[in-house]
């Protein structure tokens, strides 16, 4: 069958708008898809983690088999676990898994009904994605199932839970096909939509077209003939009636316009030669000014790093200075106001330091204040901050940590400064130090607890030096 121009144009046409318009619907349905799931899965594994902050692991020690269902904690426990659950439609059931000896027990399972899982009860539908859960958060990548259905889960290590304990919530696979389905159907109203416009469309354009194209036919069997007294007219405002006009001009001035064409091809090469020759030059000049702006970048980098170190760290120990410790103190006392996140100061201050000065000189006392603030680093936990306060006064923040644990922390740190032999040149000089311990309260400011642990300090110092007192106690935590 031969196809007519009018046909062929609009099947083109109906054929391109079909396929762009199909691209676009397909890309946007299949992104739409794959922005479900991972919104999907990073909702869950985002719930997983804040979950996973409220619990704490100490608080479920004591729940190890079904019998432990009466105590008080358990109940306590199982509540929160219930209520949290009811703040998400999502979730389908929320638990809590402990790790033991390579084995995975549940202790709390949000699940009303009689499938609920007991404390103690082993779960070994194992897969990678909950086994890493235990350590960091994750979720399932595709759907998992096991005896309570087919579900996509998040995991996420509880707060103090040390990699055994972890909190999962499932979100049930009827929940994901329902919203895959809306999905679905938004996709096949755009495709109806998309045949719908390209039929219109085509069908106008193909119409538009034709009528042109055929005049044109026309005339150019007439110029074939020789008949270059005729002109087509058309006006449809638009590229055709230029189209057209152009033709018009061919056809009138032919003869110059081959001889024009002759005279612009040399004048292009020419042209186009002195471009090139201008490209390559201005490149050259471009990839130079380039590399100067890309130096000049990485110093300036380079310096507004110097120049934030500096502003935040002591010029002598390199620890920590007083402005920036109090900014970390600042977040410690908001901490503790949204969760009760307990913490520590210890105020520390070297014990007759003045007299290494006088003795061997400000260069001794700086050499050994860079040795101490080395084995002060050394002593503490990865987690622990340490600053120099001024002169030598030390401040250390133990973050996540009672009273008693923060006196024991002091006892260490006392003890290694004891047993730190000093070198300085020729001298060894021998330095203890005298700490105050204080535990942010309720109701405090940040000054406040300082100056609890200063208070606690001068105890110290007036109980004879290298020894430990913590702020409230009526004798020093050691010697």
């Amino acid at each position: 069958m031969r196809l007519t121009i009018r046909r062929k144009l609009f099947l083109s046409h109906f054929l391109a708008v079909l396929l762009v318009s199909g691209s676009i619907g397909s890309y946007f349905y299949l992104r739409a898809v794959s922005s479900l799931t991972e919104s999907i899965q990073l909702r869950l594994e985002s719930t997983a983690a804040l979950i996973g902050q409220i619990l704490n692991a100490r608080d479920l020690g004591s729940i190890r088999t079904a019998s432990d269902r009466d105590r008080p904690e358990y109940q306590q426990q199982l509540t929160l676990l219930r209520n949290l659950a009811r703040t998400n439609a999502d979730i389908a059931f929320l638990y809590v898994m402990r790790h033991d000896g390579g084995r995975v027990y549940f202790v709390l399972d949000s699940d009303t009904s009689e499938g609920q899982a007991t404390p103690g009860r082993e779960y070994t539908s194992l897969n990678a994605t909950l086994l890493a859960g235990f350590q960091h958060p994750s979720v399932d990548q595709q759907l998992f199932s096991d005896e309570w259905g087919s579900f996509i889960s998040g995991y996420a290590p509880l707060r103090n839970g040390n990699g055994e304990y972890l909190v999962g919530l499932d979100m049930r696979a009827e929940e994901l096909g329902r919203k895959l389905q809306a999905i679905h159907i938004a996709g096949l109203l755009s495709l109806g939509l998309s045949v719908l416009l390209a039929l219109a469309f085509s069908q106008a354009l193909s119409s538009h077209l034709v009528k042109p194209v055929r005049l044109l036919i026309e005339r150019c069997r007439a110029i074939a003939k020789g008949e270059l007294d005729r002109f087509v007219s058309v006006r449809s405002g638009d590229e055709l009636e230029q189209l057209v006009d152009a033709f018009n001009i061919m056809t009138k001035q032919l003869a110059e316009s081959r001889a024009q064409a002759d005279a612009a091809q040399d004048a292009l090469k020419q042209g186009r030669d002195n471009l090139e020759q201008r490209i390559a030059e201005r490149t050259r000049e471009l990839v130079d000014v380039n590399e100067r702006l890309l130096h000049e970048v990485a110093e300036r980098a380079r310096a507004e790093e110097l120049l934030a170190h500096t502003a935040r760290s002591d010029p002598l120990t390199g620890l920590m200075n007083r402005r920036a410790m109090l900014e970390h103190l600042d977040y410690q006392a908001k901490r503790f106001e949204r969760n009760r996140t307990p913490f520590v100061v210890m105020l520390g201050d070297l014990d007759h330091f003045k007299d290494i000065n006088d003795t061997h000189g400000h260069d001794v006392g700086d050499e050994a204040l860079l040795q101490i603030a080395e084995c002060l680093t050394q002593s503490i936990r990865g987690q622990d901050l340490v600053a120099r306060w001024g002169g030598e006064e030390l401040l250390i923040l133990l973050p996540d940590t009672d009273l008693v644990g923060g006196a024991a922390v002091a006892e260490a740190v006392r003890a290694a400064v004891a047993r730190l032999e000093l070198v300085a040149g020729s001298a060894r000089p021998h330095l203890t130090i005298s700490i105050g311990v204080a535990a942010y309260g309720p109701g405090q400011t940040v000054n406040q607890c300082i100056k609890l642990a200063d208070t606690a300090l001068y105890k110290a110092k007036r109980l004879g030096r290298n020894r430990v007192v913590v702020a409230g106690s009526d004798a020093p935590a050691g010697n």
